[in-house]
């Protein structure tokens, strides 16, 4: 099902489900007990749990506009006594109602499981999955979302070492522009790098202005980010 970035969102989806279920079935204890730098109040299998419990809440038709800390706190706790194998089985069950779910209604969890898998390996230092099609969509979501959210400032440039995007105007006349890979603006646009990495990427203009509408999801992390 081709979603509105011309691929099909819901084999991204799956593809990124079984990379993360790879990543996660055979952790021990010690490893699945890692604090997750990019979600600091959860475990890798507390983060794991989230995203099983995301899938049975949305395909149980329990999902708040918000995904409030309320909601994604009780998936975590329901799960709190079953080991990742359990995790991974109750996940595999919801692979067919999940992509059912999402031809239906729209391919939003896509968002969830991209985000979290970087997560997840920047916890584990299991770098992978960087440059793919789910990522690519998200990445450019987000873009349109920041576009909004700096309306009122400078134009700002953004500039990868294959992607190049521009809030308004041409990267030539943008007051502002950040110069790193394409992974990390991909992150950074989810919220997912620091105001001192996004500073450190400065290679003309005052980014402090835009700081906070790269903090989209929630507050900039409090310390670097990086899952490479």
């Amino acid at each position: 099902m081709p979603g509105v970035s011309g691929i099909d969102e819901i084999e991204e989806w799956t593809r990124a489900q079984r990379r993360v279920i790879d990543l996660v079935r055979d952790l021990p204890a010690d490893r699945s007990g890692l604090t997750v730098p990019a979600c600091p109040d959860w475990t890798v299998r507390d983060l794991f749990s989230h995203m099983v419990g995301l899938g049975a809440d949305v395909v149980a038709g329990d999902e708040p506009d918000d995904h409030n800390e309320r909601w994604t706190r009780a998936q975590v706790e329901r799960r709190r006594d079953r080991d990742v194998g359990e995790l991974v089985a109750e996940w595999e069950s919801l692979t067919g109602p999940m992509q059912d779910w999402m031809r239906a209604h729209t391919t939003r969890p896509l968002g969830d499981v991209i985000i979290h898998e970087q997560d997840l390996r920047g916890a584990l230092g299991e770098p992978g999955a960087q440059h793919t099609p789910g990522l690519h969509a998200l990445r450019d979501k987000f873009a349109g979302r920041f576009r909004a959210e700096a309306a009122d400032l400078p134009p700002i440039a953004l500039v990868g070492d294959g992607w190049r995007w521009v809030s308004s105007g041409e990267e030539g006349d943008a007051a502002v522009v950040v110069r790193t890979t394409d992974f990390h603006l991909a992150r950074a646009l989810v919220t997912r790098r620091s105001a001192a990495q996004l500073r450190s990427w400065v290679e003309r203009g005052d980014v402090e202005p835009h700081l906070d509408a790269f903090a989209m999801l929630g507050p900039l992390p409090g310390a670097d980010l990086d899952e490479s």
